[in-house]
């Protein structure tokens, strides 16, 4: 996470931000994605504005999924894990291309995991289809999943937080690596030293990651 100061904002013009708050996503079916995204990703509705006057509203409809007895509109929120999904019906689902092939490439949200072999088991469990990627850096290793949504929206989930966060601008940033609460002041021009210092904390991390998990599994996915 690299978080810009008020005062850096303010001289380099950029938007004072500060943290993602939601994606939208389009459903063909706002019932089917919310079952996913409850019951696959582990979201929560939550309460929303009303838009009882907006079009977009659309009719109520009881859910019969999950142990929730709640009404769905056609816009529904979602929060969990710092951050809001909001489906959106589409009012013309048919419209909506529809996509077969898992392309790690295409347009995704990520979620960052513990374990990437619970993961696997899960989806084998459920029966969604996924692929695997394995990167590697400066000998650390990074695992990925990729598969979709209901309507072809690719998920991620990964163990990213295995590598640095190093700023390549020459701007002061609070950087955060690796897993570790403590954040450190990084300024160029001596970013090099603290680049290394921090792909050498990071190790530890990896090697903790590719462990034994509840005595038999490996959270990390061989690269092999």
């Amino acid at each position: 996470m690299v978080n810009t100061t008020a005062a850096s904002m303010a001289s380099g013009g950029m938007l004072p931000l500060a943290s993602l708050n939601h994606i939208s996503v389009v459903c063909r079916s706002v019932e089917e994605s919310l079952d996913f995204y409850m019951n696959v990703l582990g979201f929560v509705p939550i309460r929303r504005p009303d838009l009882s006057t907006s079009t977009a509203h659309g009719n109520l409809t009881y859910y019969p999924g999950s142990n929730l007895n709640i009404k769905i509109p056609s816009s529904f929120l979602l929060f969990n894990y710092g951050i809001g999904i909001h489906l959106l019906q589409s009012e013309d689902p048919k419209s909506l291309h529809e996509k077969t092939e898992i392309n790690p490439k295409d347009n995704h949200i990520s979620f960052q995991c513990e374990s990437m072999v619970a993961v696997e088991r899960r989806l084998k469990e459920l029966g969604i289809s996924y692929i695997q990627r394995c990167v590697e850096e400066g000998g650390i290793y990074v695992d990925q999943i990729f598969f979709h949504d209901p309507d072809g929206f690719m998920i991620e989930i990964c163990n990213c937080d295995n590598l640095p966060v190093v700023p390549l601008a020459d701007h002061t940033f609070t950087m955060a690596t690796c897993k570790r609460a403590a954040t450190a002041a990084v300024q160029a021009p001596p970013l090099q030293a603290t680049v290394t210092a921090a792909a050498a904390q990071c190790v530890s991390s990896v090697i903790k990651t590719m462990q034994l998990v509840g005595g038999e599994e490996a959270s990390h996915i061989s690269c092999a």
